[in-house]
């Protein structure tokens, strides 16, 4: 443990002066980071919610009424209020990463306008969901303002992985390394992906696990919403195994097989914690390790789409965005 600690000191101190004076590598690694914290941010507060804590700090801006920080509570229970917390400071662990990408990218030269501009989304996006959380205390955590707040971190997540995919690739114009009617298969899945998050999120604000026992849910049947979440799964899983048949027959280029192999086993893995946790009455721990997997199915289906075309290496293309 302490030699891998000692491997990683160095590379992630080498980040620090990459934030000003930045490198396609350095770039690369902060990118890295963003996706990693997004993912982060979103398992946490799957962890507020199956915890109960998600009233563990029950005003906003503060904590408490007359704090910023945690302080003891007659009606909060300590852990409550320390995982609610940590959920918010993580928040912050975010905000920093996003700033230092978003710096990065006005410091590359030469400069990339689309970098930039994915950059903007992270400390924006922060903003967003700060005042919008805030809104989630204010209703006590209302299943709409709760979906919303996740599909915001779903969006962030999703700038996230396009930035770093742009930032290991050049400027140029796409050029194809499919044939179209595969690239039009790949691009499919990114919506029906999208639909089967938003299917799981009003599945979730059915569910028990609402975050405080004050918490309202939706008025929907449990077994009939994760039906429909089943079988948009289904869907998504055929998408995914006609998209890999094609590029296999085809003989594609190997990134594009194995993204494509790569998500076909996430999703496999995804569907079998998806009914053992449905089986077992939704145990909270199975419950938050399906909102990672939810992250990874995402992640995996949009660095598919960019193993489908190329734009040249990083370093050899126009000033000009697309």
């Amino acid at each position: 443990m302490n030699q891998l600690l000692d491997q990683a000191r160095p590379r992630a101190l080498s980040l620090l002066p990459g934030v000003w004076s930045p490198t396609p590598v350095t770039m690369r690694r902060w990118a890295l980071a963003t996706v990693a914290v997004n993912v982060g941010i979103v398992v946490t507060g799957a962890v507020v919610r199956v915890t109960g804590s998600g009233l563990g700090c029950p005003t906003w801006p503060r904590c408490t009424a007359d704090s910023f920080v945690p302080v003891a509570h007659a009606d909060i229970s300590p852990l409550n209020m320390a995982v609610e917390f940590g959920n918010r400071l993580l928040s912050f662990v975010v905000l920093i990463v996003g700033l230092a990408c978003l710096i990065s990218a006005m410091r590359l030269r030469p400069r990339r306008r689309d970098l930039v501009t994915l950059a903007w989304i992270q400390p924006v996006g922060v903003a967003a969901q700060a005042l919008w959380g805030g809104l989630v205390v204010r209703t006590m955590l209302n299943p709409v303002t709760v979906s919303v707040h996740f599909l915001l971190s779903i969006g962030m997540l999703a700038a996230a992985v396009v930035f770093l995919a742009r930032s290991q690739e050049g400027n140029a114009a796409p050029e194809p390394l499919v044939h179209p009617a595969i690239r039009t298969l790949g691009l499919a899945l990114v919506p029906s992906v999208a639909l089967l998050l938003v299917a799981g999120v009003v599945v979730t604000g059915t569910g028990p696990h609402s975050g405080d026992e004050a918490a309202s849910r939706f008025a929907f049947d449990i077994e009939t919403v994760a039906r429909i979440h089943a079988d948009v799964v289904y869907v998504v899983v055929g998408l995914t195994f006609a998209l890999l048949f094609a590029l296999h027959v085809t003989k594609a280029p190997v990134a594009a097989r194995r993204a494509a192999l790569t998500l076909l086993g996430v999703e496999l893995a995804q569907g079998i914690i998806g009914y053992v946790q449905y089986f077992l009455a939704l145990p909270a721990f199975l419950v938050g390790l399906h909102v990672f997997g939810s992250t990874l199915v995402w992640i995996c289906t949009l660095r598919v789409v960019f193993t489908l075309r190329s734009r040249g290496a990083f370093g050899t293309e126009a000033l000009a965005s697309p």
